[in-house]
């Protein structure tokens, strides 16, 4: 695979979980507190649930009488309680410090609060553009998010790099035409994308 460092982007769109930091062990810790809670199949909603809002997760496993705004916030608050064991992706803090507040913008299906709280836990800014679930209509692997970004940074979506590691985000960042690089082994690597183990 080539290296995305030798060619010139105008701006990176970094998802959050997953591309700048790994929060898997929190995660699914919750999901599957949550799927006891239901008598859900926690393995099949964990094989789904990286990448995608904790609210579209929900409709898609909720039962016929369940208040899905009331378990999203129930999602929100126990995953806010719970930043044991996330840790920052290799190499993330050397390629942020490198960039300009221009140049980069976090595109992430978690809410806004929770998005800061893992931030602050691995030592993160929070950039200028900081697109969470609370700005978007359609979430992953919907465009709408790094669309938003883009825009905010007044630079087109073909002239950004997207980094992702889930199906979803993948499919989000193709949509919205822009180039990607695969973070991590989630998603195998695919004919026109980078496939980057970490940022070192």
């Amino acid at each position: 695979m080539p290296s995305f460092r030798n060619t010139d982007y105008a701006a990176f769109l970094f998802d959050m979980d997953g591309t700048l930091l790994d929060s898997s062990q929190a995660v699914e810790r919750v999901w599957r507190r949550w799927c006891d809670r239901h008598g859900i199949d926690a393995e099949a909603l964990i094989a789904v649930c990286h990448g995608v809002r904790g609210e579209d997760t929900v409709r898609r496993f909720a039962t016929p009488d369940m208040d899905i705004e009331a378990e999203a916030a129930w999602l929100n608050a126990a995953e806010l309680a719970d930043v044991d064991g996330i840790v920052a992706i290799d190499g993330i803090h050397a390629l942020i410090e490198g960039l300009a507040p221009y140049q980069w913008a976090i595109v992430t299906s978690a809410p806004r609060n929770l998005a800061e709280v893992r931030l602050r836990a691995i030592g993160l800014p929070v950039p200028d553009v900081f697109v969470t679930a609370e700005d978007v209509t359609q979430g992953k692997p919907d465009p709408q998010g790094f669309r938003l970004a883009a825009e905010r940074l007044s630079v087109a979506t073909e002239d950004c790099l997207v980094f992702e590691d889930a199906p979803a985000g993948v499919a989000a960042g193709k949509a919205a035409g822009a180039a990607v690089a695969i973070v991590g082994p989630r998603v195998a690597a695919e004919e026109g994308t980078y496939a980057i183990a970490d940022y070192r």
